[in-house]
């Protein structure tokens, strides 16, 4: 995604309409009686703010294009996948393994195996069935410019965030744990979670479909608008039928948990999706997902594991 592309139709149409729709959705959560102070918040600090600084941090990459055999048959293979994992993944599977193993370590292992096989091993067996090329997917772009300086700048800073925002710290703290203990329990949990959330969500989503997109639109741009919207809608299935009232977001209404999810989660989507246009690195953006998520999944992964 370079400087040189921003300006072209198709690019600047995708960030009109993201613009028109996010905003549509903040009202709409507005009228509800929902929260629609998080949404600014969101779009503030990671689709304007976050975004822009990796801009900066990356202009230097110089990120190959990811090979794409039959674009649309692709695309379409993918789009009718995420249906599936939508409704049936989210929507049912997740937590109807919750159900049938018992809370702990068996269950997290269950868990975890459930989102590797549907979000990354199967979509990667479906690409491969249509002759797909796979391995630029897995590109780490550890030697391109621009890594390093993006993941301890934007790392630092979304873990800085969380601890501030979150309770996490004083989660941590509850557990009585020597500072040893602490930096295994948090070493232990972002490996974890790098996998769990980092992987499964970043393959899927931006090697896999937002690559997918910007073959067939031609632009780099509206392909990280389209993800993004995606990314935000494929959450809602799993919202609407397994969250409770005490659930950020949840709501009887399934319009309004659509409306949540495109104005709470699509900026941070819009985030992960420019760093993987700029850098083409699966391993950067996997480690600044679990930077995300790290912090509070500490003491619930200490719980479980010690």
């Amino acid at each position: 995604m370079r400087d040189s592309t921003v300006g072209r139709r198709p690019g600047l149409a995708a960030v009109v309409l993201y613009l028109l729709l996010w905003s549509l959705s903040t009202f709409y959560l507005y009228r509800a009686g929902a929260d629609w102070s998080f949404p600014i918040l969101s779009l503030g600090i990671f689709g304007i703010g976050l975004s822009g600084l990796a801009w900066l941090l990356t202009r230097k990459s110089k990120a190959p294009a990811v090979p794409v055999g039959r674009p649309s048959v692709e695309l379409s293979a993918l789009l009718i996948y995420l249906l599936f994992y939508a409704f049936v993944v989210l929507g049912w599977a997740l937590g109807a393994v919750k159900a049938a193993v018992p809370a702990g370590q068996a269950q997290e292992i269950a868990v975890l195996a459930l989102k590797l096989l549907v979000h990354v091993a199967a979509p990667l067996g479906l690409l491969w069935l249509l002759r797909a090329p796979i391995r630029a997917m897995f590109d780490t772009g550890l030697s391109r410019p621009g890594f390093w300086p993006t993941l301890l700048v934007i790392g630092g800073i979304l873990i800085g965030l969380l601890a501030v925002v979150s309770p996490s710290l004083g989660q941590i703290a509850a557990l009585h744990l020597s500072p040893p203990a602490v930096g295994l329990g948090i070493f232990g949990a972002f490996v974890w979670i790098a996998l769990e959330a980092g992987l499964c969500e970043e393959f899927l989503f931006r090697a896999a479909l937002q690559s997918r997109f910007s073959a067939v639109l031609k632009s780099p741009v509206a392909a990280v608008v389209a993800t993004s919207i995606l990314f935000a809608l494929a959450h809602a299935p799993g919202l609407y039928l397994r969250g409770t009232p005490e659930t950020d977001g949840w709501s009887t209404d399934p319009v309004q948990v659509a409306a949540f999810t495109i104005a709470s989660l699509s900026p941070i989507s819009i985030l992960f999706g420019l760093l993987w246009a700029r850098t083409r690195s699966l391993l950067l953006v996997v480690l600044l997902h679990a930077c995300v998520d790290v912090l509070p999944f500490t003491a619930e992964f200490v719980k479980t594991w010690s």
